[in-house]
């Protein structure tokens, strides 16, 4: 474990990681539930830093059936998926409590959404600074550095931490 970076708080059989347990990976995915020669086998939940989890039966590390539960409580569903699909592109929260009144915009899943440091853009996954081309987490730690592939499709897609006046400006 020392030399992973993971934590393991269960039994042991044999010197080997079996029975009831939790593991911690050193990205902060926390497993809990049934080993077996060192492996996730049985019934089983990743707990992912964002607040999703997954619920899995594991057969020798492989799943053999799971569901994946996005933070808010949406169950995602390979065959009957219907969130923010071409047909309808509502969030799950404006399924769940309906739209909001006309001018009123919902701009994330989240509402209300997250403030964005000024200067910064919200890519999903945390926040991104031009200026220095790093993306860190909501809780301001260290994600990767934005290659120029990724650097243009924030500044091009994603929401911006300040306010721009856009369309037509009268002259004075």
């Amino acid at each position: 474990m020392e030399y992973t970076g993971s934590q393991y708080i269960g039994e042991y059989v044999d010197g080997r990681m079996e029975g009831k347990a939790e593991y911690i990976l050193p990205t902060e995915t926390k497993y809990v539930g049934e080993m077996k020669d060192g492996m996730f086998h049985g019934q089983g939940t990743l707990y992912f830093p964002s607040g999703s989890r997954y619920d899995a039966i594991w057969e020798k590390g492989l799943v053999v059936k799971g569901t994946y539960t996005f933070s808010d409580g949406l169950q995602y569903d390979a065959e009957h998926w219907h969130y923010c699909d071409s047909y309808d592109r509502r969030f799950y929260t404006e399924i769940c409590h309906g739209l909001k009144p006309a001018g009123i915009s919902q701009l994330t899943n989240m509402d209300p959404p997250r403030k964005i440091p000024q200067g910064c853009y919200d890519c999903g996954d945390g926040f991104y600074n031009p200026a220095t081309r790093i993306i860190k987490d909501y809780r301001n730690r260290f994600l990767r550095n934005a290659d120029d592939d990724e650097h243009e499709w924030i500044i091009r897609t994603c929401r911006k931490g300040w306010d721009e006046i856009v369309g037509h400006r009268p002259k004075l």
